[in-house]
């Protein structure tokens, strides 16, 4: 498929015209890298103070490489306590003096980052995208077709816009994806309650995040207990198979952590998908996925914020090379050079988390067994540089052969006690 050149004989060369449909972090960091090459981007988003549902954790380097300010932290988080189905627990805690896990709440840093895109040249609209019409060829635009809610009405005022590019940044539920017939993924369920504590309660979560597991809180995932400004999210996930059952598995987490929430008051209960892997197809025609749209969650660890703005960065970043600065259209070739870079990047990663969930989460033996495993220090050294940098540095042989060993040892154990 050939590119379209953006000028032709005798004619004023046009601006090329970008939608990116939903203004999360995913939407938002592709927004801001396409309007700062003086791309014209569209922003849309459906409830501009729409605080979704999210644990809220971001890694270190997503503070600096998204030049995130301090004050939209809420917490910085320091140590981390993992606690067993038998309740064991084994604390792990940073050693660096700069470093620190980011807890945010997810009004208030895609706020930020959506009002940052705008004040960069983002054009914002308030409304939501009920329909995108595909053209027949590739030199046609795709037309958005929306409910503009700038007048505060819930029903909005019917709107079209023509665009040469759609990026999908909305989500698990992604109406963009069905648009493409990009197919489905699997999914789990994510169900969290945020809990006002009294200040001396709160205190002991000052710097600290806990992480449970058992099959009690969740059978194929974790459940959670983290920081934010003046109340904490507890919560759980399970795949959609066990969606009925939870409920049940917050009663769990609510439970196990009873101690710590006496005096807690709920003030918000939140549910949510999360994506389990990637959608079939990501990128069709001139439409390309992002985010959790895309199905960029990693499993094990259900993380989400930070690969979500990392891969609408590098789809944005690619239209922008490969439009020669807004000159070109992009080809589908072009968009799905952002996905062969993001693969080759991430892909291992994947991977390895897939198959770290599939061992360890499958049995209270094996989970138990996970919990030992984390009270090694090379293990927790490793697994926090991964984390905060989401680069894995070689450890050195007699330590990797040491880790090794000690996985080894571990799950034989769970093995061994699993039914």
């Amino acid at each position: 498929m050939q590119s379209v050149p953006r000028k032709r004989l005798g004619e004023k060369m046009p601006a090329l015209r970008v939608a990116v449909v939903g203004s999360g972090p995913a939407g938002s960091s592709a927004a801001e890298t396409l309007a700062k090459a003086g791309i014209e981007t569209y922003l849309f988003e459906r409830k501009l103070d729409n605080a979704k549902p999210c644990g809220g954790a971001i890694p270190l380097c997503m503070v600096s490489e998204f030049d995130l300010p301090p004050e939209i932290i809420d917490r910085r988080v320091r140590k981390m306590k993992m606690i067993s189905p038998s309740n064991i627990e084994v604390d792990i805690n940073l050693v660096k003096e700069d470093e620190y896990i980011g807890m945010c709440r997810r009004e208030v840093l895609d706020g930020f980052m959506r009002n940052r895109a705008a004040k960069l040249g983002a054009t914002l609209i308030n409304g939501t995208v009920h329909k995108l019409d595909i053209p027949t060829s590739n030199t046609e635009p795709y037309t958005l077709h929306y409910a503009d809610h700038s007048d505060g009405s819930l029903n909005g005022v019917q709107k079209t816009l023509k665009v040469d590019l759609v990026i999908g940044a909305d989500g698990a539920n992604s109406r963009v994806a069905k648009a493409i017939d990009a197919g489905d993924y699997n999914y789990a369920i994510a169900f969290q309650e945020r809990i006002r504590l009294p200040g001396d309660m709160m205190n002991y979560y000052e710097d600290l995040a806990e992480m449970y597991v058992g099959n009690d809180v969740s059978p194929d995932f974790y459940a959670w207990v983290f920081p934010k400004y003046d109340h904490v999210a507890v919560g759980t996930g399970t795949m959609k198979v066990n969606q009925a059952k939870i409920k049940k598995l917050q009663a769990g987490i609510r439970a196990r952590a009873a101690k710590k929430l006496v005096g807690g008051e709920i003030i918000k209960v939140e549910a949510h998908p999360i994506p389990e892997h990637p959608r079939p197809r990501r990128v069709v025609g001139r439409v390309a996925l992002v985010g959790d749209a895309a199905g960029t969650v990693t499993k094990s660890s259900g993380e989400g914020i930070y690969f979500a703005a990392k891969s609408a960065r590098m789809c944005a970043e690619t239209i922008v090379e490969t439009s020669n600065g807004g000159t070109r259209i992009p080809t589908e070739a072009d968009l799905k050079l952002y996905l062969k870079r993001w693969d080759k990047k991430y892909g291992i990663t994947y991977k390895v988390l897939d198959i770290l969930q599939t061992v360890f989460y499958r049995s209270d033996a094996t989970r138990e067994a996970f919990v030992e495993m984390c009270s090694d220090l090379d293990v927790q050294r490793l697994t926090f540089d991964s984390y905060l940098y989401k680069t894995v540095v070689p450890a050195n042989p007699l330590v990797q052969l040491k880790i090794t060993a000690k996985t080894i040892g571990s799950l034989l154990r769970g093995n061994a006690l699993a039914p």
